[in-house]
């Protein structure tokens, strides 16, 4: 009988030794039946259903750990990389959930492990726009490092790798994995331009309370790109008020210290032109939030806010008249984006 259960063992771990492409036929004889049970139970779940397989490696490792042979160290590999893989299909479940806390802290380990995975400083990036747009602004800072790296990253010309093959996939929501015709991983982005649009995106809303100026490049950026970025309304409306908080509140501040009611000088008249040049850039900007906006009833107080704020540049840049801003409105999406000034 002993004869025959060491017989089983040797059986099993030859079969799995073939199973796992290993050149090498283990072989080992034992009369313990739990052994073999677990040992099979393994390997029979291996490709069909790897989360019981890994119940079946931790249980024989928890148990055996003691024989310290080639067994125990597969399985405890074999469990290392299917924790891996399963930090990184959780990752988007958990971005999908609004677990952000979970999201972060499951994305550092995937990074550690792998500094330059891709994929997770996609998400990573985009979810932290994601968490503050729901107020919770925790993860700003680790969010913004997040997305400069995957911006550079794909820059550079790399490309990010779908999910892990086994296991449960999601199909909604951030890093979904490798959808259909599409090869790599930008899914759920629809490609590179989409990807980098929306990190942009990301990146300019969470600057623009903190550091304005900073903002704006981003946002400038990402309304540049094919993507549905460059037709949403809160695009132009947060470049707007990166320029109204960003250079110009310090131009003007400069302005009303230096030059404020005092005779013209050339020097006063050069302040107040550079100040002019980016309450055009503000009153464009605002004009293509309103364009972009359309008729939605949905937007109608979004508008009329932002109609108010730029009709009060627009007067004052057009001799205190309005004459003109409607035509100005209707056709601001038509003309290039201006740079930067």
């Amino acid at each position: 009988m002993k004869s025959l259960r060491r017989l089983g063992l040797a059986i099993v771990l030859a079969l799995s030794a073939v199973a796992l492409g290993s050149s090498i036929v283990f072989a080992q004889e034992t009369d313990d039946p739990v052994k073999i049970e677990i040992y099979k139970r393994f390997v029979d779940n291996r490709l069909p259903n790897p989360a019981a397989a890994y119940q079946a490696a931790r249980d024989y490792v928890a148990k055996y750990n003691k024989d310290k042979d080639q067994y125990t160290d597969y399985l405890s590999k074999w469990m290392a990389a299917y924790e891996r893989d399963e930090r990184k299909r959780n990752l988007p479940i958990f971005i999908n959930e609004k677990k952000f806390t979970e999201a972060y802290s499951t994305g550092a380990k995937i990074l550690a492990d792998e500094p330059n995975y891709l994929r997770a400083q996609i998400d990573l990036g985009y979810a932290g726009y994601l968490a503050a747009s729901a107020k919770n602004e925790s993860f700003n800072t680790t969010a913004l490092e997040y997305a400069r790296k995957a911006i550079q990253a794909i820059e550079s010309g790399k490309v990010p790798t779908g999910q892990p093959d086994s296991g449960t996939g999601v199909g909604i929501g951030i890093g979904s994995g490798t959808a259909a015709g599409d090869p790599h991983g930008w899914a759920p982005f629809k490609g590179k331009d989409d990807t980098l649009a929306y990190l942009n995106y990301a990146v300019g809303y969470l600057t623009l309370k903190t550091s304005p100026e900073q903002a704006i490049d981003p946002l400038l950026k990402a309304a540049q790109y094919e993507s549905e970025i460059k037709k949403t309304p809160s695009t132009y409306y947060f470049l707007a008020v990166a320029y109204e908080s960003g250079p110009y509140k310090t131009l003007s501040a400069a302005y009303q210290k230096d030059f404020a009611d005092k005779p013209e000088t050339p020097a006063s008249k050069a302040a107040l032109e550079k100040l002019g040049v980016v309450m055009d850039r503000i009153v464009d900007a605002y004009a293509r939030a309103i364009a972009s906006a359309g008729t939605d009833p949905k937007t109608q107080q979004s508008r009329n806010e932002w109609l108010a704020q730029m009709t009060t540049y627009y007067k004052f840049r057009h001799n205190n008249s309005d004459a003109g801003l409607t035509e100005f409105i209707a056709g601001a999406l038509q003309k290039p984006l201006p740079p930067k000034p």
